[in-house]
């Protein structure tokens, strides 16, 4: 087996950033030689994926028409162009394929320079899988095969011999008829064929649709909403598909369809202000009942649609209201004011301070910011608050004086927010009150408790004897602090106790299971869901959603309570302020609920950092665990959790480096381990080895490395929606949720997945909105889960994307080893000394204040 290092640099086992290249993971024939970019010029690096890591790139001036590519068969899947021969007769757009070599023979064109630093051919093959662009002058390339402009067809030189390059007349005419029918059948089957979406529309319409596509997709950064616009113009990068992951709560429930009347009138509506018409369904879903006369009336309730921008409403307004569209208009500075809530939501804030959002609509050009705040907060679009702020610490107590309390101004910051989540917050905080103040249920007396507690060892006594006293007790640790939870959860049922766990996904909640399985007889439940007797296979674990939703766990008592004692929620950090407040608003009295998780990973997609505020607030017991992830990889995590990204020993390849130097090339090596040095030298098939990148759009994001990925793994045609079965994918059944599975097959009905075990449908109009491929995937989409072999992709362009919980969480999700693609350079080393999580605005501490004296 070759180790031989990727380059020529010296190569050791080691860490990003620090200097050092390490072996790569068996090696590769030929690995010392150089990407084809080499042989022009060096092509530039992507632009676009330097975003955050929650954000899907939208903007995406990722460049990714320039990716240099890389000498494998598989490395044509990443999107390439050959340069345009700006000359008739230059041959730049043709490259010699240098066999099996990994090189590229110079464009044989008669102008040198001719594209020539554009992009790189590659080596093998099936390297030319790209796209190629044709020569842009009608000589360009001689030989080449020249298309018919009407019928798109290929019109051959036929022939029979030399010299014989006339027809008969009759004959000319026979083809001339031929061709034109021809042409008539394909222009019916073309009016016959399904219109994607979009693909008819231009200009504004064509623009708006995209938006809206876009924010399906979660390919618009929410988080950039309040943060300062960049002075240099971003270009589109010209992928092949948008295919959707939500990434952050849609503002808008779309459970109810609208019928089928409501968005017909919606669509005229649409048309006449010249919106796409595909945008009615969501309009009238977001609306709700008279949404065309809504629309009518004020046309920037247009707003309401996820993916719509002011500029586009504004567009949609002028053509409905003609002269009577102004910018002084208070139902636009309204729905501009309800919209700018909306998108805090999604970037993780419960509210917005005042100044922050009067900023806000001041740089989206609402005249009267204040007076556009106060209209919405007395139409009920939007909640004011007032929280008193503590003093600050460092400055000494002023000494109380009789009866000047009510004399003492306490300063305060005015925040704005949505009703729907200042309800949950203040719910939450209600029901996170009644587990501290109330009694847990006495199930077995304190010996007993002391003597589960005592058959433990460690940090786990510690939160059994917690849990035997309180209602809400807080759990931190890593990986291997899982054990400590199964310890209590065995404990638990030995006491009689009907106590269950809830993990944030399927692999989190089937990893949990196979480790209660393993620890004793923890899978001692009373009964399924159903009501049906458990097997003994059966163990006490659930899904956070199929919790709520009934379909998984104990089910729900007489009153409406979930039918358990004790409540164990791993992966906490994933709670968002709505999810939490239902849980502990379906918890019966007496219950125990027990919150943990890494408060180091990446926090939820939804609005709020509950289980931080938690942590910060102080309001129960906490217990850390002490047990430490073993081996290189726990080691490396570990320092990054404290800002440190340490060189570990990595004997046996559990930690590898694979330098890149550009896009083209991290693709491909991405691929090839994958496919090929994962396999070989660690044993670890490509199914159970998992890609994680910060975005999905650019060069380097997860719809490029799928494609790469799907290419090399499981080719096809994609006849179901641009998927095969076989295919590896994510499921997102509603906003942040993220079900990884495979496609099974299709038919009238839909996609037919398997994720982890159950059998899904996917109505085929809800497949591009729901599924994507997941050979790739995002940190927060891989937060919660573990796979045994993790490949992380941190292209050059990615620096500006990476902090801290984003580097833990993507290196943390290996079990059993984790290769870096790695072209960052110093950058990686400084996200993870420098910054931090970024700050939310949320209001759960100040509600939980009052808790605090009763500690």
């Amino acid at each position: 087996m070759s180790t031989e290092p990727e380059t020529t640099e010296d190569a050791e086992p080691g860490t990003p950033g620090t200097g050092q290249v390490p072996d790569t993971v068996g090696g590769d024939a030929g690995a010392g030689q150089a990407s084809g970019a080499e042989d022009a010029r060096e092509a530039p690096e992507a632009e676009g994926a330097g975003q955050d890591p929650e954000a899907e790139a939208a903007d995406a001036g990722a460049g990714a028409g320039k990716t240099s590519g890389t000498g494998s068969p598989e490395a044509g899947t990443g999107q390439k162009t050959e340069a345009e021969a700006a000359d008739a007769g230059a041959g730049a757009g043709k490259t010699a394929e240098a066999e099996g070599a990994g090189q590229v023979s110079e464009a044989e064109a008669a102008d040198a320079d001719a594209g020539a630093g554009e992009t790189s051919g590659t080596g093998g093959p099936e390297a030319g899988t790209g796209e190629t662009a044709e020569a842009a002058d009608a000589g360009a390339g001689a030989g080449k095969t020249a298309e018919a402009e009407g019928a798109g067809q290929t019109a051959e030189a036929e022939g029979t011999e030399a010299g014989a390059g006339q027809v008969s007349e009759a004959e000319a005419e026979l083809r001339a008829q031929q061709a034109e029918r021809e042409r008539i059948e394909q222009r019916k089957a073309e009016k016959k064929a399904p219109i994607e979406s979009g693909t008819k529309l231009s200009g504004k319409a064509a623009d708006l649709l995209a938006a809206v596509r876009a924010v399906e997709s979660g390919e618009r950064p929410a988080a950039t909403v309040f943060e300062e616009s960049r002075p240099a113009p971003r270009r589109p990068a010209p992928e092949p598909e948008r295919r959707p992951q939500p990434v952050a709560p849609q503002p808008v429930a779309t459970s109810a369809t609208p019928a089928p009347e409501a968005v017909q009138a919606v669509r005229r509506v649409l048309a006449e202000g010249g919106a796409p018409e595909l945008l009615a369904p969501q309009v009238a879903a977001a609306l709700g009942e008279g949404a065309d006369e809504q629309l009518r009336a004020d046309p920037w309730q247009l707003l309401r649609t996820p993916g719509v921008r002011p500029e586009q409403a504004d567009g949609f307004a002028r053509s409905l209201l003609g002269a009577e569209c102004g910018p002084d208009d208070e139902r636009r500075g309204r729905a501009v004011t309800g919209w700018l809530l909306e998108q805090a939501a999604l970037a993780g804030h419960t509210a917005l301070e005042m100044p922050a959002l009067l900023a806000a609509l001041a740089q989206r050009g609402v005249p009267e910011p204040d007076s556009a705040v106060q209209d919405a907060i007395a139409e009920g679009e939007a909640l004011v608050f007032q929280d008193a702020l503590e003093e600050d610490a460092g400055a000494p107590a002023r000494p109380a004086a009789e009866g000047d309390e009510e004399d003492v101004e306490r300063p305060v910051r005015v925040l704005v927010g949505l009703e729907r989540y200042a309800m949950a917050e203040e719910s939450l905080a209600d029901g996170l009150a009644r587990l501290v103040n109330s009694a847990p249920k006495q199930d077995g007396s304190a010996e007993d408790w002391e003597r589960a507690a005592g058959a433990a060892q460690g940090s786990a006594a510690e939160l059994i004897r917690a849990v035997a006293r309180h209602g809400l007790v807080l759990h931190t640790g890593a990986e291997a602090s899982l054990a400590e939870l199964a310890a209590l959860l065995t404990a638990a049922g030995t006491l009689g106790l009907r106590a269950w766990a809830a993990a944030h996904g399927p692999l989190g909640r089937n990893r949990f299971a196979a480790l209660l399985r393993r620890s004793g007889p923890a899978a001692d439940v009373r009964e399924r869901a159903d009501g049906t007797a458990a097997g003994p296979g059966d163990a006490p674990v659930a899904t956070v959603s199929g919790l709520l939703a009934g379909v998984e766990g104990p089910g729900r008592d007489a009153d409406g309570a979930l039918d358990l004692d004790l409540l164990v929620v791993l992966d906490a950090p994933q709670l968002d302020v709505e999810t939490a407040a239902l849980l502990t608003e379906s918890l019966p009295d007496g219950a125990r609920l027990v919150l943990a998780g890494d408060p180091a990973v990446l926090w939820s997609v939804g609005p709020g950092r509950v289980f931080a505020d938690l942590l910060a607030a102080r309001i129960c017991p906490q217990v850390a665990s002490r047990r430490p992830d073993p081996g290189p990889l726990g080691e490396l995590v570990s320092g990054i959790g404290i800002g440190e990204l340490n060189q570990v020993e990595a004997p046996g390849k559990e930690v590898v480096i694979v330098p890149v130097r550009d896009a083209g090339e991290a693709v491909h090596r991405t691929v090839q381990l994958v496919a090929d040095s994962v396999p070989r030298a660690i044993g670890v098939p490509a199914e159970e080895t998992q890609v994680i990148t910060p975005g999905h759009g650019g060069a380097v994001g997860t719809r490029a490395l799928n494609a790469a990925l799907k290419e090399r793994l499981n080719p096809g045609p994609g006849r179901f929606g641009g998927f095969d079965p076989g295919d590896r994918i994510v499921h997102s059944p509603a906003p942040g949720r993220a079900l990884p599975g495979r496609v099974v097959t299709a038919d009238a009905e839909g996609l037919h997945l398997s994720c982890e075990g159950g059998t899904v449908v996917v109505p085929k109009e809800r497949v591009e909105q729901s599924v994507r491929h997941g050979w790739a995937l995002t940190a927060h989409q891989a937060v919660g889960s573990r796979w045994p072999a993790v490949v992380v992709v941190l292209p050059g362009d990615a620096a500006q994307a990476l902090s801290r919980p984003w580097v833990y969480t993507a290196f943390g999700r290996a079990d059993r080893h984790l290769s870096v693609v790695h072209g960052v350079e110093q950058a990686l080393p400084r996200a993870v000394a420098e910054v931090p999580a970024k700050p939310r605005t949320t209001r759960l501490p100040v509600l939980l204040a009052p808790q605090i004296s009763g500690m």
